[in-house]
């Protein structure tokens, strides 16, 4: 994490949250602050659109390994025959 400065701030937090947090960064071996930040930070980066679900993220990420199945799926057609639904 890079160090552009501080400013302290006073946050409501769930108890049950805190709690959490405390523990993660005790078993990190790091501050709780410096948790919060770099959890802040994975957050933001992480953004999506309004109204977008976050495994939309990753939502055609495999796109570049179409035309390979197409190939294998080919290969498989010319050897095997053509794969009926019951075989599935």
């Amino acid at each position: 994490m890079e160090d552009h400065g501080s400013v302290r701030v006073t946050l409501d937090i769930p108890d049950h949250v805190l709690r959490h947090a405390r523990l993660k960064a005790t078993e990190l071996r790091i501050p709780l602050s410096q948790f919060v930040a770099e959890a802040l930070e994975q957050k933001l980066a992480s953004q999506v659109a309004p109204g977008e679900k976050p495994w939309m993220q990753s939502f055609g990420k495999l796109r570049h390994l179409h035309e390979e199945n197409m190939r294998i799926d080919r290969i498989i057609e010319e050897e095997f025959g053509q794969i009926e639904p019951e075989d599935l």
